[in-house]
C-alpha cells in the first residue's frame, strides 16, 4: 500500500477527480459509451454525498495528491435488526493502485464509519466473474451464501 494513503471523506473540490474514478467503476460493470449512465444519474449520486437528508456516503483513498479510489455506502433499515444495515454500494480503485491496499483501506473506512453509526453489518455485492476482488472479499468478510434475484423496469 503506498506509505501515505489517506481514507477520508469525498468533498465538492473533488469532483473532476472523483468522476474518473466513477466513470471508471461504471465501465468495469459495462456501463459506458452506448450504456452509460445518464449524466443526470451522475450528477444526482454525487449531490446526495453533500444532502444531510440522505443516507447515501462516498469515501475516497488519496495519496499524495492523487485519488485512486472510491467507496459508496448508504445505511438502510432492516426487519431483522433495530440498528440500521450499511450497504457497501460501489468500490473502485486504479488499475495501478490494485493490489496495494486501497480497496482494503477504503472497506475498512466504511466498517469504522458503519460501527460509529451503530449499524451491526456491513454487506455488499459483486458479480460472479470479479475473481480478483472476491480473493480481497473472502480476507475482509464472509460469503453469505446468499443469491441475489431482481428485476429491472
Amino acid at each position: 500500500m503506498p506509505s501515505s494513503i489517506i481514507v477520508r471523506p469525498v468533498t465538492r473540490q473533488d469532483f473532476d477527480r472523483w468522476l474518473p474514478l466513477w466513470d471508471g467503476y461504471n465501465a468495469f460493470y459495462g456501463r459506458a459509451g452506448e450504456t452509460a449512465l445518464a449524466s443526470e444519474i451522475t450528477a444526482m449520486t454525487w449531490s446526495r454525498f453533500f444532502d444531510a437528508y440522505e443516507p447515501v456516503h462516498a469515501l475516497v483513498g488519496e495519496s499524495q495528491g492523487h485519488l485512486l479510489g472510491l467507496v459508496h455506502y448508504l445505511f438502510h433499515r432492516s426487519t431483522t435488526a433495530i440498528a440500521p444495515n450499511c450497504y457497501l454500494q460501489d468500490l473502485f480503485t486504479t488499475e495501478a493502485s490494485r493490489g496495494k491496499g486501497i480497496g482494503r483501506a477504503l472497506i475498512e473506512g466504511v466498517y469504522e464509519r458503519a460501527q460509529a453509526a451503530g449499524s451491526g453489518r456491513v454487506y455488499w455485492l459483486t458479480h460472479e466473474t470479479n475473481q480478483t476482488a472476491m480473493k480481497l472479499y473472502d480476507k475482509v468478510g464472509e460469503h453469505s451464501g446468499f443469491v441475489v434475484y431482481r428485476k429491472q423496469f
